[in-house]
């Protein structure tokens, strides 16, 4: 099986099997690992019995689409105008991560009184949203309180 020819160009002359015929040892069997069964631990097997792990409860999208969204950042805001104005200097450049770059190196150059009025915009638009937010959560309260009320009312009518 063995190119003989081939294991003396390399300065071999016996191969590896008839090797460990003139030592005596044998191939080893490669090693099984200890390896615990996923399911043979107490909390694996009662999980498998009860039938696996319970699925999460996933948010209602209703309830989701009807909460206020955050407002953006005052970096965002700059962006707005300053993609405006880019596009005005250079009409024929496509490009977003340009823009978006030479945007970042204005906004990082400004001075804290350059961002002063984008700030300002942030904080209109924060405590708007937080009055939105108190109004979401107390509507949403409501609603909890509601649905709690409803079984105890059911019991009194099927009484």
């Amino acid at each position: 099986m063995v190119d003989e020819a081939r294991l003396a160009s390399v300065g071999l002359s016996k191969t590896i099997a008839e090797l460990r015929n003139i030592t005596g040892k044998p191939q080893t069997e490669k090693k099984k690992h200890n390896k615990t069964d996923y399911f043979s631990t107490a909390v694996r097997r009662s999980k498998r019995l009860k039938g696996g792990n319970e699925p999460k409860v996933e948010k209602s999208r209703a309830e989701e689409t009807n909460k206020p969204k955050r407002p953006t950042t005052a970096f965002f805001i700059f962006m707005e105008e300053f993609r405006e104005q880019y596009k005005e200097k250079y009409p024929n450049n496509k490009s977003v991560a340009a823009v978006g770059k030479a945007a970042g190196e204005k906004w990082k150059s400004f001075s804290d009184a350059e961002k002063a009025p984008y700030q300002a915009k942030i904080e209109e638009m924060m405590a708007e949203y937080q009055n939105k937010m108190q109004a979401y959560n107390i509507n949403k309260k409501q609603q909890v309180a509601d649905v709690s009320a409803l079984p105890r009312a059911l019991r009194l009518i099927t009484d």
